[in-house]
């Protein structure tokens, strides 16, 4: 069964809290819905308060009256972010408000969409004053997402109306989209107490997700680990509670000091915490300020309350009823995900003076007036497919995971779905091993490759081909964890090749030309004339200084064929040479468990220098090791 969330809005005084209580009359835990000792006693709401609502199917829903005095606003907020649908109250002997204006310009900015329009009090005017009431009513509705809403009269005094009302709403309830539950579980706190015996509880309204007793959560933004020890929603024991429930949670391990209102309670890892974010903006029709580069103001959401400053991207002035792109920063940190709805308060006066939509919780610090900032933010605040497409987009080579994404992107994971799926048939994305990368970033890519090996190929048309290790570190040198994805992928699509360490461009065959193999046969000569005593790779370049392409192509062909083995980087020997030498060595080993320098030279049969580079060599390998002036063999592992 979906679980709904209903709030009164309005003006102070016009009868939100009365109606309340005469809607949740009767109910199991009904309670007077003004909780405090000071609210009953000014006849005005200071909290939020919340009552349980049986509507006459029997469904059960949960009911929030907001403040309405102007200055408890950031009470009204707190509960208006958590609503699927709204009674808008207008008193019948005062009609239209300023603070009912304000109340609906917020619901608006918050993206409800839908409500009832409850007039109050008619026991209080006469009729013809009350239809004058429902004409300003329709005209002050005019554009918002009321303008068609059906007008309620009632009197909570009398109880006239109360029962129409009731079927009125349970007839839009029945209309409402069920809440998304393929999202992590989050709980904005908006209360905190401590019960004896039992520790700290927290309350608030499900925004997403599903919680169960016994899960493990992290409280934001302290990032204090706990567990839900018990769950409560309407005071009644549950096992779990799902999005649109006004929920209590008693948590494990968490002093009452450490929690407090405007805390979120979710699933470990799932939140975003941040100083600095990109959003879209929307003034009010009657804003009375403009917002300007550096402008301070109030920042809500959920139950946070911070303060932060604007820098506009797309423009110098936002006036009223404009729209525009903006980065706010905050000397506090803000806990939220991508996609959720803020209201903005102008800093002094505090007016409200518009909204808007989270689009990068982690944004960089971008740059005023650029095309390309503003496309990727238009992107960003488009359709699910589009926003995945840019997220794509920007992770690059990251090959982002379908998990990963939804959690960057604030969609559901059914949405983030759907839009791979559309968006890998389109051709604009592909699927390597899991993760995702755009077509245009893997065909950068693969130009990349391509050009570095067909450069590295006609340089050295005898090699193999590219150490696969220094084509990773030059094409994918920040992301080297998804490199052999990567290859795998080209090579499975047919445009590269690899062989062991090496990697080649599909269309490249080595072949000797007539002048390679002509130096091949003469290099291969030198070596086997120097036998155990070769001259440095410098000093055969001097050698060949009429043909050092040549030179360097067919000596790196012969290291790969196997002919010459590197003794370091500047010496080589013939294969067949280090053979002989490491013969030697383990002849003498098997008589003498220690061997010395000049008795494998003289074993050898040349120069100290070179019997050196040999047992230098075979200690880079771990063969023998120096102890002392001796050396002995590295025991082999078993």
């Amino acid at each position: 069964m979906k679980h709904i969330v209903i709030g009164t809005a309005g003006h102070i005084d016009h009868g939100k809290s009365c109606l309340t209580n005469a809607l949740t009359e009767g109910a199991a835990s009904h309670r007077h819905i003004d909780r405090l000792k000071e609210e009953r006693a000014r006849g005005i709401t200071i909290e939020l308060g919340f009552a349980e609502f049986v509507l006459p199917n029997g469904q059960i829903a949960s009911i929030v009256d907001v403040p309405g005095h102007e200055k408890l606003i950031k009470h009204m907020l707190m509960g208006a972010a958590g609503m699927d649908m709204v009674l808008l109250v207008v008193a019948a002997d005062e009609g239209f408000m300023p603070q009912t204006k304000e109340h609906l310009e917020i619901l608006s900015l918050l993206g409800l969409k839908h409500g009832i329009v409850v007039l109050t009090k008619i026991d209080m005017a006469d009729p013809e004053w009350i239809e004058m009431v429902k004409e300003d009513l329709t005209e002050h509705l005019k554009g918002s997402f009321l303008e068609n809403a059906p007008i309620m009269p009632v009197s909570a005094f009398t109880g006239e109306g109360i029962d129409a009302l009731k079927n009125k709403i349970m007839e839009m309830v029945a209309g409402l989209e069920e809440h998304v539950a393929d999202k992590p579980f989050r709980l904005p706190v908006d209360r905190v107490f401590s019960i004896k015996g039992f520790g700290t509880v927290v309350t608030g309204t499900m925004m997403d997700g599903e919680l169960s007793v016994g899960e493990n959560v992290m409280i934001y933004p302290q990032n204090i680990a706990s567990k839900a020890r018990e769950i409560q929603h309407h005071e009644v024991k549950q096992e779990h509670v799902g999005p649109g429930m006004r929920t209590a949670v008693n948590l494990s391990g968490v002093d009452k000091n450490d929690i407090a209102r405007g805390c979120t309670v979710a699933k470990p890892g799932s939140m975003q915490l941040s100083t600095r974010i990109a959003v879209s903006l929307q003034m009010t029709k009657d804003a009375a300020f403009s917002v300007k580069n550096a402008s301070r103001i109030h920042f809500y959401q959920g139950t946070q309350e911070l303060v932060g400053k604007i820098r506009l991207l797309d423009c110098n002035a936002l006036n009223a009823g404009e729209q525009g792109y903006a980065m706010i920063m905050f000397n506090e940190t803000l806990t939220a995900r991508n996609l959720d709805k803020f209201i903005i308060r102008f800093f002094s006066p505090m007016v409200t003076i518009g909204g808007g939509q989270i689009l990068d919780m982690q944004s960089q610090r971008l740059k005023r007036s650029d095309p390309n900032v503003i496309d990727r933010l238009r992107r960003l605040a488009g359709t699910p497919t589009e926003r995945v497409l840019q997220l794509v987009e920007d992770a690059g080579c990251a090959l982002p995971q379908e998990r990963d994404l939804a959690t960057e992107s604030g969609l559901s994971a059914g949405e983030v779905h759907r839009s791979l799926k559309e968006l890998s048939k389109a051709g604009k994305i592909v699927n390597i091993r899991g993760g995702y990368v755009t077509k245009a970033c893997l065909d950068r890519v693969w130009l990349n490759i391509e050009q570095l090996l067909k450069t590295f190929h006609e340089e050295q048309s005898l090699a193999e081909g590219m150490q696969l290790a220094e084509l990773r570190e030059r094409v994918f040198a920040a992301t080297p964890k998804t490199s052999d994805a990567f290859f795998e992928y080209f090579e499975k699509a047919g445009g590269l090749r690899r062989s062991g360490s090496f990697v080649a461009h599909s269309e490249f065959e080595s072949a000797f030309s007539p002048e390679q193999t002509a130096m091949q046969e003469k290099l291969g000569q030198m070596y086997r004339d120097f036998g155990k005593e070769p001259m440095s790779n410098a000093e055969l370049a001097e050698q060949f200084a009429k043909q050092p392409k040549l030179f360097r192509q067919v000596q790196a062909r012969m290291h790969q064929d196997g002919t010459l083995m590197a003794l370091n980087p500047n010496v080589s020997v013939t294969t067949e040479a280090y053979e002989d030498a490491l013969r030697i060595l383990n002849e003498m080993f098997a008589q003498n468990p220690q061997l010395t320098l000049a008795d494998y030279r003289t074993a050898l049969g040349v120069s100290r220098k070179y019997a050196l580079l040999f047992l230098d060599y075979f200690d880079s390998q771990k063969i023998t090791k120096k102890v002392g002036d001796v050396r002995v063999l590295v025991p082999k592992k078993s």
